[in-house]
């Protein structure tokens, strides 16, 4: 699709000094993003989400992230378009802003782009994914990949978000500095 191809050749273009924000050695996992956002009178507001599952039941600060997933062999915008449907139930569309790169603590890359919406929460329909729950009970349990989903301001965004993910809000209000 020619809009995501010009978005990557814009993507390596703001990072010249990363040849592999989409070239990749095949072993780091990578993940595609898209950062949702409004505009709530003069506040800039973020959609996250939250993971669900046992794990992430009684986690609030520093667990929220935005809609995104792992791809392999397929464009990364199409790769975060199609995870945010997954996530969300939900399609987007619209002016993709690319955010760039980001490496989580952990190692995954994540590359991201930013698009304005209005999500309401309230229709959250996630994908599903099975677990073993409680661990080596034999049972297996389905649980909701996404179980709530909100807006938050950019101060509120950056506690509640993953660490590693915090960079693409500074990048997002650098991308709307004076529109």
């Amino acid at each position: 699709m020619p809009v995501a191809k010009a978005a990557i050749r814009h993507l390596t273009s703001m990072q010249p000094d990363r040849p592999d924000a989409v070239i990749h050695d095949g072993m780091t996992k990578r993940s595609a993003g898209i950062v949702m956002y409004r505009r709530a009178g003069d506040e800039l507001q973020v959609l996250l989400v939250h993971p669900g599952g046992p794990f992430w039941r009684n986690k609030d600060l520093g667990a929220w992230s935005i809609p995104k997933g792992e791809y392999a062999d397929e464009d990364p915008l199409m790769a975060a378009v199609r995870e945010f449907a997954e996530e969300t139930g939900a399609p987007v569309a619209g002016d993709f802003r690319p955010l760039g790169e980001v490496v989580q603590p952990g190692g995954k890359r994540v590359i991201a782009w930013a698009v304005e919406g209005d999500f309401d929460p309230a229709g959250l329909t996630s994908n599903a994914f099975d677990l073993e729950w409680p661990p080596r009970s034999g049972r297996r349990q389905s649980f909701p990949e996404i179980d709530r989903a909100g807006w938050f301001g950019l101060a509120e965004a950056r506690r509640k978000m993953l660490v590693g993910l915090v960079p693409l809000l500074d990048r997002l209000a650098e991308s709307l500095a004076g529109h």
